[in-house]
Protein backbone atom coordinates (compact mmCIF):
# COMPACT_ATOMS: atom_id res chain seq x y z
CA UNK A 1 0.00 0.00 0.00
CA UNK A 2 1.56 3.37 -0.98
CA UNK A 3 2.62 5.62 1.85
CA UNK A 4 0.29 8.58 2.23
CA UNK A 5 1.85 12.02 2.40
CA UNK A 6 0.29 14.27 5.02
CA UNK A 7 -1.07 17.60 3.78
CA UNK A 8 0.67 20.53 5.50
CA UNK A 9 -1.39 22.58 7.95
CA UNK A 10 0.25 25.97 7.40
CA UNK A 11 1.38 27.92 4.35
CA UNK A 12 4.01 30.59 4.87
CA UNK A 13 3.39 33.19 2.15
CA UNK A 14 6.27 35.57 1.45
CA UNK A 15 5.18 38.67 -0.46
CA UNK A 16 8.12 40.34 -2.18
CA UNK A 17 8.69 43.48 -4.18
CA UNK A 18 12.30 44.52 -4.90
CA UNK A 19 13.67 43.14 -1.64
CA UNK A 20 16.35 40.95 -3.24
CA UNK A 21 18.89 41.87 -0.57
CA UNK A 22 16.67 40.44 2.20
CA UNK A 23 14.59 37.86 0.35
CA UNK A 24 16.87 34.83 0.75
CA UNK A 25 16.99 35.30 4.53
CA UNK A 26 13.19 35.35 4.68
CA UNK A 27 12.83 32.24 2.51
CA UNK A 28 15.58 30.40 4.41
CA UNK A 29 13.84 31.14 7.72
CA UNK A 30 10.57 29.75 6.34
CA UNK A 31 12.26 26.58 5.07
CA UNK A 32 14.13 26.12 8.36
CA UNK A 33 11.00 25.64 10.49
CA UNK A 34 11.24 22.91 13.12
CA UNK A 35 8.10 21.21 11.78
CA UNK A 36 7.53 19.73 8.33
CA UNK A 37 3.84 20.59 8.59
CA UNK A 38 4.51 23.66 6.43
CA UNK A 39 4.67 24.69 2.79
CA UNK A 40 6.30 27.88 1.51
CA UNK A 41 4.81 30.12 -1.18
CA UNK A 42 6.61 33.17 -2.58
CA UNK A 43 4.65 35.81 -4.48
CA UNK A 44 6.78 38.28 -6.40
CA UNK A 45 4.96 41.49 -7.24
CA UNK A 46 6.78 42.39 -10.46
CA UNK A 47 10.23 42.94 -8.96
CA UNK A 48 12.98 44.39 -11.18
CA UNK A 49 15.97 43.87 -8.86
CA UNK A 50 16.95 40.24 -9.41
CA UNK A 51 14.43 38.78 -6.98
CA UNK A 52 13.12 36.34 -9.59
CA UNK A 53 16.48 34.60 -9.95
CA UNK A 54 16.71 34.19 -6.17
CA UNK A 55 13.23 32.67 -5.99
CA UNK A 56 13.84 30.32 -8.92
CA UNK A 57 17.05 29.16 -7.25
CA UNK A 58 14.98 27.38 -4.59
CA UNK A 59 13.40 25.12 -7.20
CA UNK A 60 10.63 22.87 -5.94
CA UNK A 61 11.22 23.78 -2.30
CA UNK A 62 8.92 26.78 -2.71
CA UNK A 63 5.79 27.45 -4.73
CA UNK A 64 6.73 30.47 -6.83
CA UNK A 65 4.14 32.90 -8.19
CA UNK A 66 5.13 35.85 -10.36
CA UNK A 67 2.51 38.54 -10.87
CA UNK A 68 2.62 41.95 -12.59
CA UNK A 69 3.23 44.77 -10.14
CA UNK A 70 -0.09 45.36 -8.43
CA UNK A 71 0.74 46.02 -4.78
CA UNK A 72 0.34 44.17 -1.50
CA UNK A 73 -3.45 43.97 -1.62
CA UNK A 74 -3.30 42.20 -4.99
CA UNK A 75 -0.61 39.84 -3.64
CA UNK A 76 -2.76 38.87 -0.64
CA UNK A 77 -5.76 38.35 -2.92
CA UNK A 78 -3.69 36.16 -5.24
CA UNK A 79 -2.23 34.12 -2.38
CA UNK A 80 -5.61 33.36 -0.88
CA UNK A 81 -6.80 32.04 -4.23
CA UNK A 82 -3.96 29.50 -4.15
CA UNK A 83 -3.51 28.53 -0.49
CA UNK A 84 -4.78 25.00 0.22
CA UNK A 85 -3.91 24.66 3.92
CA UNK A 86 -6.14 25.47 6.92
CA UNK A 87 -3.80 28.21 8.17
CA UNK A 88 -1.67 30.88 6.53
CA UNK A 89 1.13 33.15 7.76
CA UNK A 90 2.08 36.18 5.67
CA UNK A 91 5.81 36.92 6.06
CA UNK A 92 7.14 40.19 4.67
CA UNK A 93 10.19 39.62 2.47
CA UNK A 94 12.42 41.77 4.70
CA UNK A 95 11.47 39.93 7.90
CA UNK A 96 12.34 36.48 9.29
CA UNK A 97 10.80 33.71 11.38
CA UNK A 98 12.36 31.91 14.32
CA UNK A 99 12.60 28.11 13.78
CA UNK A 100 9.77 27.28 16.20
CA UNK A 101 7.30 29.83 14.79
CA UNK A 102 5.24 27.49 12.61
CA UNK A 103 5.07 24.70 15.21
CA UNK A 104 3.97 27.17 17.90
CA UNK A 105 1.30 28.70 15.67
CA UNK A 106 -0.06 25.31 14.55
CA UNK A 107 -0.19 24.10 18.16
CA UNK A 108 -2.13 27.23 19.16
CA UNK A 109 -4.68 26.76 16.38
CA UNK A 110 -4.96 23.04 17.10
CA UNK A 111 -5.52 23.67 20.79
CA UNK A 112 -8.69 25.62 20.10
CA UNK A 113 -11.08 25.54 17.18
CA UNK A 114 -12.09 29.06 18.15
CA UNK A 115 -9.02 31.08 17.12
CA UNK A 116 -9.28 32.95 13.82
CA UNK A 117 -5.86 34.53 14.27
CA UNK A 118 -2.71 33.82 16.25
CA UNK A 119 -0.44 36.80 16.85
CA UNK A 120 2.97 37.02 18.48
CA UNK A 121 5.73 39.49 19.21
CA UNK A 122 8.62 40.20 16.84
CA UNK A 123 12.23 40.96 17.75
CA UNK A 124 13.33 44.20 16.10
CA UNK A 125 16.59 43.96 14.15
CA UNK A 126 18.67 46.43 12.16
CA UNK A 127 19.00 46.37 8.37
CA UNK A 128 22.00 44.04 8.63
CA UNK A 129 20.18 41.63 10.94
CA UNK A 130 21.64 42.72 14.27
CA UNK A 131 19.28 42.49 17.27
CA UNK A 132 18.25 45.74 18.95
CA UNK A 133 16.88 44.25 22.16
CA UNK A 134 13.44 45.72 21.38
CA UNK A 135 10.25 43.78 20.69
CA UNK A 136 7.03 44.90 19.03
CA UNK A 137 4.28 45.37 19.95
CA UNK A 138 4.79 46.43 23.55
CA UNK A 139 1.19 45.52 24.36
CA UNK A 140 -0.16 42.36 22.73
CA UNK A 141 -3.51 41.85 24.49
CA UNK A 142 -6.25 40.76 22.11
CA UNK A 143 -9.05 39.51 24.37
CA UNK A 144 -12.34 41.06 23.35
CA UNK A 145 -10.76 42.42 20.15
CA UNK A 146 -13.77 41.68 17.92
CA UNK A 147 -16.21 43.23 20.38
CA UNK A 148 -14.09 46.36 20.73
CA UNK A 149 -13.60 46.62 16.95
CA UNK A 150 -17.35 46.99 16.66
CA UNK A 151 -16.93 50.13 18.78
CA UNK A 152 -14.06 51.36 16.58
CA UNK A 153 -11.07 50.35 18.73
CA UNK A 154 -8.09 48.94 16.83
CA UNK A 155 -6.55 46.38 19.14
CA UNK A 156 -2.75 46.04 19.71
CA UNK A 157 -1.35 43.94 16.87
CA UNK A 158 2.15 43.14 15.62
CA UNK A 159 3.21 44.18 12.11
CA UNK A 160 2.13 41.87 9.28
CA UNK A 161 4.78 39.18 9.86
CA UNK A 162 3.58 38.68 13.43
CA UNK A 163 0.22 37.19 12.46
CA UNK A 164 -1.14 33.84 11.26
CA UNK A 165 -4.74 33.26 10.19
CA UNK A 166 -7.41 30.63 9.79
CA UNK A 167 -7.85 30.61 6.00
CA UNK A 168 -11.60 30.02 5.96
CA UNK A 169 -12.08 33.15 8.09
CA UNK A 170 -9.69 35.28 6.07
CA UNK A 171 -11.49 34.37 2.85
CA UNK A 172 -14.61 36.05 4.23
CA UNK A 173 -12.66 39.33 4.17
CA UNK A 174 -10.65 38.80 0.99
CA UNK A 175 -10.48 39.53 -1.86
CA UNK A 176 -10.17 43.20 -0.97
CA UNK A 177 -10.89 45.73 -3.74
CA UNK A 178 -7.77 46.93 -5.56
CA UNK A 179 -7.67 50.42 -7.03
CA UNK A 180 -5.25 53.31 -7.34
CA UNK A 181 -5.98 54.38 -3.75
CA UNK A 182 -5.89 50.90 -2.27
CA UNK A 183 -2.83 48.90 -3.30
CA UNK A 184 -0.95 48.81 0.02
CA UNK A 185 -1.91 47.93 3.58
CA UNK A 186 -3.34 44.46 2.95
CA UNK A 187 -2.27 43.45 6.45
CA UNK A 188 -4.66 46.08 7.89
CA UNK A 189 -7.64 44.24 6.39
CA UNK A 190 -6.33 40.86 7.48
CA UNK A 191 -5.40 41.89 11.02
CA UNK A 192 -8.60 43.75 11.86
CA UNK A 193 -11.10 42.17 9.49
CA UNK A 194 -10.54 38.62 10.67
CA UNK A 195 -10.99 39.61 14.33
CA UNK A 196 -14.62 40.42 13.55
CA UNK A 197 -15.15 36.70 12.95
CA UNK A 198 -13.80 35.11 16.14
CA UNK A 199 -11.22 35.20 18.91
CA UNK A 200 -7.55 36.15 18.59
CA UNK A 201 -4.80 34.22 20.39
CA UNK A 202 -1.91 36.37 21.63
CA UNK A 203 1.45 34.67 22.23
CA UNK A 204 3.62 36.69 24.59
CA UNK A 205 7.07 35.79 23.25
CA UNK A 206 8.69 36.62 19.91
CA UNK A 207 8.44 34.13 17.04
CA UNK A 208 10.14 36.21 14.38
CA UNK A 209 12.18 39.29 13.54
CA UNK A 210 11.06 42.65 12.17
CA UNK A 211 13.76 44.39 10.14
CA UNK A 212 14.13 48.17 10.30
CA UNK A 213 15.98 49.35 7.23
CA UNK A 214 14.36 52.59 6.21
CA UNK A 215 14.77 55.64 8.39
CA UNK A 216 11.51 57.49 8.89
CA UNK A 217 11.43 61.05 7.60
CA UNK A 218 11.87 63.64 10.29
CA UNK A 219 9.07 66.11 10.82
CA UNK A 220 9.35 69.49 9.18
CA UNK A 221 9.96 71.04 12.57
CA UNK A 222 12.94 68.82 13.26
CA UNK A 223 16.44 69.59 12.12
CA UNK A 224 18.03 66.60 13.83
CA UNK A 225 16.66 63.88 11.58
CA UNK A 226 15.96 61.54 14.50
CA UNK A 227 13.55 58.72 13.65
CA UNK A 228 10.05 58.87 15.04
CA UNK A 229 8.81 55.49 13.80
CA UNK A 230 9.78 51.94 12.95
CA UNK A 231 7.85 51.69 9.72
CA UNK A 232 9.57 50.59 6.50
CA UNK A 233 6.95 50.93 3.77
CA UNK A 234 5.17 53.92 5.27
CA UNK A 235 6.14 56.13 8.19
CA UNK A 236 3.79 56.36 11.15
CA UNK A 237 2.23 59.63 10.08
CA UNK A 238 1.49 58.21 6.63
CA UNK A 239 -0.10 55.18 8.27
CA UNK A 240 -2.19 57.48 10.47
CA UNK A 241 -3.42 59.34 7.40
CA UNK A 242 -4.23 56.08 5.62
CA UNK A 243 -5.95 54.53 8.62
CA UNK A 244 -9.25 56.35 8.12
CA UNK A 245 -9.40 55.41 4.43
CA UNK A 246 -8.59 51.75 5.09
CA UNK A 247 -11.14 51.70 7.87
CA UNK A 248 -13.71 52.98 5.38
CA UNK A 249 -12.93 50.07 3.04
CA UNK A 250 -13.08 47.57 5.91
CA UNK A 251 -16.33 49.11 7.09
CA UNK A 252 -17.87 48.52 3.67
CA UNK A 253 -16.60 44.92 3.57
CA UNK A 254 -17.98 44.27 7.07
CA UNK A 255 -21.36 45.68 6.14
CA UNK A 256 -21.73 43.98 2.77
CA UNK A 257 -20.20 40.58 3.52
CA UNK A 258 -20.62 40.11 7.27
CA UNK A 259 -23.67 42.27 8.03
CA UNK A 260 -21.63 44.03 10.72
CA UNK A 261 -21.98 47.80 11.18
CA UNK A 262 -18.74 49.53 12.17
CA UNK A 263 -18.53 53.15 13.36
CA UNK A 264 -17.45 55.82 10.87
CA UNK A 265 -13.96 56.34 12.31
CA UNK A 266 -11.49 54.12 14.20
CA UNK A 267 -9.88 54.76 17.58
CA UNK A 268 -6.17 53.95 17.49
CA UNK A 269 -3.41 55.16 19.80
CA UNK A 270 -0.74 54.38 17.19
CA UNK A 271 -2.31 56.83 14.77
CA UNK A 272 -2.89 59.45 17.44
CA UNK A 273 0.69 59.27 18.74
CA UNK A 274 1.96 59.80 15.18
CA UNK A 275 -0.11 62.97 14.92
CA UNK A 276 1.06 64.00 18.39
CA UNK A 277 4.71 63.54 17.39
CA UNK A 278 4.20 65.54 14.20
CA UNK A 279 2.80 68.46 16.17
CA UNK A 280 5.06 68.42 19.22
CA UNK A 281 8.47 67.15 18.07
CA UNK A 282 10.91 70.02 17.58
CA UNK A 283 8.20 72.56 18.39
CA UNK A 284 8.53 75.67 20.52
CA UNK A 285 7.07 75.68 24.01
CA UNK A 286 4.23 77.90 22.82
CA UNK A 287 3.33 75.49 20.03
CA UNK A 288 3.50 72.51 22.37
CA UNK A 289 1.24 74.28 24.87
CA UNK A 290 -1.21 75.12 22.07
CA UNK A 291 -1.41 71.43 21.10
CA UNK A 292 -2.12 70.41 24.71
CA UNK A 293 -4.78 73.10 25.08
CA UNK A 294 -6.60 72.70 21.77
CA UNK A 295 -5.67 69.53 19.83
CA UNK A 296 -4.98 66.76 22.35
CA UNK A 297 -8.50 65.55 23.15
CA UNK A 298 -8.54 62.53 20.83
CA UNK A 299 -4.95 61.58 21.75
CA UNK A 300 -5.71 61.48 25.48
CA UNK A 301 -9.02 59.69 24.85
CA UNK A 302 -7.12 56.80 23.22
CA UNK A 303 -5.06 56.59 26.41
CA UNK A 304 -7.69 56.99 29.12
CA UNK A 305 -10.44 54.94 27.46
CA UNK A 306 -8.14 52.33 25.88
CA UNK A 307 -9.79 48.97 26.65
CA UNK A 308 -6.60 46.97 26.05
CA UNK A 309 -4.29 48.84 28.43
CA UNK A 310 -3.73 48.38 32.14
CA UNK A 311 -4.22 51.31 34.50
CA UNK A 312 -0.46 51.34 35.09
CA UNK A 313 0.26 51.80 31.39
CA UNK A 314 -2.36 54.52 31.04
CA UNK A 315 -0.81 56.47 33.90
CA UNK A 316 2.71 55.95 32.53
CA UNK A 317 1.87 57.17 29.01
CA UNK A 318 -0.16 60.08 30.35
CA UNK A 319 2.72 61.11 32.61
CA UNK A 320 5.32 60.81 29.84
CA UNK A 321 3.17 62.93 27.56
CA UNK A 322 2.89 65.67 30.17
CA UNK A 323 6.70 65.79 30.36
CA UNK A 324 6.62 67.18 26.82
CA UNK A 325 5.58 70.49 28.39
CA UNK A 326 9.04 70.78 29.96
CA UNK A 327 10.40 74.08 28.58
CA UNK A 328 13.69 72.64 27.26
CA UNK A 329 13.02 71.47 23.69
CA UNK A 330 15.86 68.92 23.80
CA UNK A 331 14.23 67.17 26.77
CA UNK A 332 10.78 67.32 25.19
CA UNK A 333 12.10 65.83 21.93
CA UNK A 334 13.69 62.95 23.81
CA UNK A 335 10.36 62.18 25.48
CA UNK A 336 8.51 62.30 22.14
CA UNK A 337 11.00 59.87 20.61
CA UNK A 338 10.56 57.55 23.57
CA UNK A 339 6.77 57.55 23.17
CA UNK A 340 6.71 57.36 19.36
CA UNK A 341 9.54 54.97 18.51
CA UNK A 342 10.19 51.72 20.40
CA UNK A 343 13.85 51.81 19.31
CA UNK A 344 14.32 54.90 21.46
CA UNK A 345 13.69 52.65 24.48
CA UNK A 346 16.55 50.28 23.66
CA UNK A 347 18.89 50.00 26.60
CA UNK A 348 16.54 51.95 28.85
Amino acid sequence: MPKQIATPSLTIVICNYNYAQYLAAAIDSALAQSTRDVKVMVIDDGSTDGSRAIIEGYGQRVEAIFQPNGGQVAAYNHALERVDTPYVLFLDADDMLHPAAAATVIAAFSGSGDWVKVQYRLDVMTSDGMPTGVQVPQSIRADGSGRMLRHGWLYPSPPGSGNAYRVEALRRIFPVPVNADNIHGADFYAIYGVALLGNVCAIEHALGCYRVHRAARATSASASGDDLSLANAEDSLAVARQSARRWSVLREIAQNRLDIALPPAPLDFSAEKARFAQQVYGASFARRWHWFRHDSTRYFHTIVANPFWTLHKKIAVWGLTMLCLFPAASFSNRVVRYIANPLARAGQ
